[in-house]
């Protein structure tokens, strides 16, 4: 066996499980670096099996109970990020670009390529006389004002 396998083997020869094979006992007896290391192993587990944790202070969870206080009294909510100026200024400009896209788009009659640009600026077409007769709807919608303008051209024709 070789040195990086009984590494790997270290902690549960220092356990002492029961995974030491003839094979690895033979390599730890002849090989004095991996006998040092698992000496060492040995004590180290021997020093954390002695350790034992400290007890809290007394006031440990009176001061804990006081700051998860402190934090349930601290405001929270939305409009506290509104008080860090990065959020509060990219929030801003968001806001800018989406009303202005909005508008840059309800423009266009909700469509935003340039075909339906260059059909409405052409005279003549159905496209432009439909966009005419939009913009001045109320003049169409009142058709007497059509009749009077038929009549008085039959009345030039005709003196």
């Amino acid at each position: 066996m070789k040195c990086d396998e009984i590494c790997e083997l270290m902690p549960d020869l220092a356990a002492g499980l029961d995974t030491i094979t003839p094979e690895v006992s033979d390599h730890v007896k002849s090989c004095a670096a991996c006998a040092v290391k698992l000496e060492e192993m040995r004590q180290t587990m021997a020093l954390l099996d002695e350790w034992r944790a400290p007890e809290p202070s007394p006031y440990f969870d009176t001061r804990l109970m006081a700051r998860v206080r402190e934090e349930k009294a601290k405001p929270s909510g939305w409009l506290q990020w509104l008080r860090r100026p990065a959020l509060a200024v990219s929030l801003a400009v968001l806001m800018v670009m989406s009303i202005t896209l909005f508008r840059n788009d309800a423009g266009l009659g909700g469509r935003n390529d340039g075909q339906v640009a260059a059909m409405v600026s052409e005279p003549g077409s159905a496209v432009s006389d439909l966009s005419a007769m939009d913009k001045n709807s109320e003049l169409y919608s009142d058709f007497d004002v059509l009749d009077d303008l038929q009549v008085q051209q039959d009345v030039n024709a005709n003196p």
